[in-house]
Parts: C-alpha cells; structure tokens; sequence
C-alpha cells in the first residue's frame, strides 16, 4: 500500500465499532418506539486500537459486538466491502479484540440468538441486592418534526447489587463487561483480578414481558467498582473507582440513582469510614455534586443545625431561582474552559496540589507545615477580623465563618471525603448566606473562609510565589470557584 494511498483505507474505529444489548424475542416486542438499545457507538477505541483510532485496511468496515442484554454474552461480527491482501498493511481486527474480550464468544449469530432467548429465562444477577427503584415507562408521540415524551401509567423496575471476585458467577460475568470502561472512560484500564479486595455495584433493568407478566427479565444497565482503603484505627475508606453508564440508559437519572445507593451502602456500613472518589471526570463531580447536595438539603438534622430554627422556610425559599450578588471589579479566573466553566473548581492549581494536600489519603498538611501554612496565610490580602465575622445571615452553624468543629463533626457521620464536605458548605453558605444580598462584612467573610480552604489545599503551589503573586492567584482562584459554585447550584433548581 502506498502511503499516499493510506488515506483511502482508513476507517475511523469510533464509527467502524458498533455495540448492541441484545434481548429476547418476546423482551424486544415489550419495548416501546423510543427505547433503542442497539447499534451505539464507543467514545473511545484508542486501548483497541492505538492513539489516531483508525483501523487500516479495510472499506464499508462496521465491527458487531453483540452482548445478551443480561448475562453479556459476547458475538463479534467484521464485515466490509473490501480489504487490502493480506501481504499489506492490514489491520487485524479480530484478534485485536479478542485480546480484551473473554474467551468462547460467538461468531455464529443463530447460536448466539439461541443463547439470548435461553438465557434471558435463566439469567438472574450474582450478588447481594442492596437497591431498588422504579420509573414510569415514557414513550415519544411524533407531532411533525416534535416528538413529545409522555408518561405512561407501566412502570420499570431496576435493580443494584453488590458484589466481589467471591461472588458466584461473577468473575466471568464482569470480564464480559469491563470493555465499557475501555470504550467509554478516557483513561480507564483494566482492574487485576489477583486484587481480591475489589467491590463492585451492577445495576440492572429488570422488565416484565408484556406478553406473559409472571415473567421478568434483567438487562444490564451500568456499573461502578471500588476499591477499599485501610482507614485507622479499624476501619476501611472505599474509593470509587471506576463508574459507566451504557448509552442506551444515559441522561435518564440512572447514574444518579447508582451513585445514590453506593453512598447509602457506605453509610449503612459500619466498617466504612467514607467514601472517596479516584480522579473524577468533571460530568462525574457534576453528577456528584448534584446528589450530594440533595442529600444535605434532605438531613433535617444538619440542615436545622447549619440554618436555625427557620431552616425549613429558608431551604423552601431557596427552591426558587436567585441569582447571588457579583461583586464588581473582579475577573474570573483565566483558566476557565470555552464554557465559562472552570472543571469544578478544579483549576489547574488545584489539581496539581491534591495529592501535596493528601486529598485521597484523607490527611491533613503534616504538622511542620503548619507553621510555614500560617505564615504565608498571614501575608495573604484577605485576612480575617471582627467585622468580617460579624454574622448578619441565618442564625445557624454554617457560617461563614462555620462552626469548624460542627462541620468537622457532621462530616465524619456522613462519611464523606474532606475537600468535598467542605466544597458543599461552601455551596450551601453561597446559597443561604449570600443569595439576599448580604452586606460587604458577610461577602468578606465568606471570601475569607473559601480562601482558606483552597490555600491550604494549594500550599505547595503557592508557597513557591511572592506575594503578589499568591495574592493574585488565591483571589483569581476564588472568583473562578465561587462562579462554579452558582452553575452547580442552578443544576438543583433544575433537577
């Protein structure tokens, strides 16, 4: 092949590859016109087949990978309207796939088909369910070029269990699905079954046929893994580590569900200290953030605790709409994407300190930084006094400044990591604090108090600049999380 020709047979692998969750006869005909679950494309082919994701060779190239929508039974199918000789340089797709994918897949359909219809009766989940839920069966009317979804009165159930390499059957059933984290989590790899510590969730569909009601069948959905940390004295912190939704269930609260019932999992745990999360994606901490802050707002008791005795009336007052005051004279911060986001707070200085500021771990700064930490937090331009603290917000915990010891408290009964505890309290004093049109001393303190924060978790950062300097990143920093903070916020009022 000549390499001005090579243009000509190159397929992009993302459009090339094509995923299905196949169902039985009789589950496909209790579908309704909206529900397609396959023929999706993967976000990511590059684990497969190298950084450029092309596939050479081949014309018309579209690669099946078939999956029995529960037990994930596997048929591979390659077809193409032409190919290079063998001689040349031709891609081998098979056993390219094959190197990730278990062993004793289909490569005849009829087989594979007859293995659908027999296990889709004789497939039940492995594991210990720990979650249920259900939703109401929506369905598209077509008006023109509108489509208009209703809901009908038949509901979906769905399913969460939990599970280990221990599990009966589900070794072999999770080296069937782990491909979805290579295709649809950049960076995602491969876990080692030799780590028999690893703890997994699987959500599942679980749908009666409409032909036969008696019957119900299980589809799989998604699922999350986590890895559990020694936490002294004798307990473990569980970290998520990887989390994927299949297509065909996206954008309709599944994940939401998913990570929902992991955090009640931890918490009904006694032997969990907290649940951490291994280097989030932005629509991860999103989706986090979200729940997490729904959470709070449910905890009659926190919430009384953080607002006082009129907490109820000032949480229903804050399901409406408000935009917070922007004070003038300020830039946000200039590493903000093309959105205006800014990756969750997450700013390129606040992801280099994490692992200096022992986020994962769970530790504070050691003790002979402190004295460094108060040094530099004394030269900073926002410096704490009397009038900043003088509270003229609701008449609670929260603050700012918050009862440090209160939240500290709180935070360990919820079990939650650190940084994120104390980026929630921020949110929640934003909304409840600053939302009315507070005066400057509040303002002032509120800038002070996330400042702090996000000093002692970007030390080592900024304790390599001159004053100015600090000065002007710390304030720049703050500007860019607080506008944050009102996005996610706004996704509450929306959900």
């Amino acid at each position: 092949m000549a390499a001005t020709d090579a243009h000509l047979w190159a397929v992009d692998a993302n459009e090339a590859f094509h995923l299905s969750l196949v169902r039985a006869a009789a589950d496909k005909a209790s579908l309704t016109t909206r529900e397609h679950y396959e023929g999706f494309n993967p976000n990511f082919t590059y684990p497969l087949f190298g950084e450029d994701e092309k596939i050479y060779g081949y014309r018309n190239l579209r690669i099946d990978l078939k999956f029995a929508s529960g037990s994930l039974a596997q048929y591979l199918n390659i077809s193409y309207s032409d190919k290079l000789p063998v001689s040349s340089a031709l891609d081998d797709i098979e056993g390219t796939v094959s190197k990730f994918i278990p062993p004793g897949y289909y490569t005849d359909e009829a087989a594979f088909l007859a293995c659908v219809e027999e296990d889709a009766l004789s497939f039940t989940p492995p594991g210990t369910r720990i979650h249920a839920y259900s939703r109401p069966l929506k369905t598209s009317n077509s008006k023109g070029k509108e489509k208009v979804v209703q809901e009908n009165e038949e509901t979906v159930d769905f399913e969460i269990y939990h599970c280990t390499w221990d599990t009966p059957g589900f070794k072999e059933l999770h080296r069937r699905m782990q491909l979805y984290i290579l295709l649809y989590i950049e960076g995602g790899s491969y876990i080692k079954e030799e780590e028999d510590v690893w703890q997994f969730t699987v959500l599942y569909e679980k749908r009666k046929r409409r032909s036969d009601p008696s019957i119900s069948t299980y589809h799989f959905v998604g699922y999350s893994t986590l890895y559990p940390f020694y936490c002294f004295p004798e307990k473990v912190r569980l970290r998520l580590s990887q989390f994927v939704i299949a297509p065909p269930y996206q954008q309709e609260g599944h994940g939401s569900a998913l990570y929902s019932a992991i955090y009640r999992y931890v918490r009904n745990s006694p032997d969990i200290a907290e649940l951490t999360v291994e280097d989030p994606v932005e629509a991860f901490e999103d989706l986090r953030d979200r729940n997490d802050l729904k959470m709070l707002l449910s905890e009659s008791a926190f919430m009384h605790e953080a607002l006082g005795e009129d907490w109820e009336a000032e949480v229903e007052s804050a399901k409406r709409p408000a935009t917070p005051p922007k004070s003038k004279g300020h830039r946000y911060h200039p590493y903000a994407n093309a959105n205006g986001h800014s990756d969750n707070g997450h700013t390129p200085m606040d992801r280099l300190a994490r692992y200096a500021s022992r986020e994962i771990s769970g530790n504070r700064p050691l003790v002979h930084e402190q004295s460094q930490i108060q040094a530099i937090h004394e030269g900073l331009h926002a410096t704490t006094n009397g009038a900043a603290r003088t509270r003229t917000g609701p008449r609670g915990k929260l603050g700012p400044p918050a009862d440090r010891s209160w939240l500290e408290q709180r935070r360990v009964e919820l079990k939650m990591a650190s940084r994120q505890f104390y980026r929630l309290a921020e949110m929640l004093m934003l909304k409840f604090v600053l939302m009315d049109g507070p005066d400057k001393r509040m303002e002032k303190a509120y800038r002070i108090w996330v400042k702090e924060r996000l000093f002692r978790f970007n030390y080592e950062v900024l304790a390599q600049l001159d004053k100015k300097e600090r000065q002007l990143k710390l304030d720049e920093t703050f500007w860019a999380v607080r506008k944050d903070y009102e996005r996610i916020l706004e996704m509450i009022h929306d959900s």
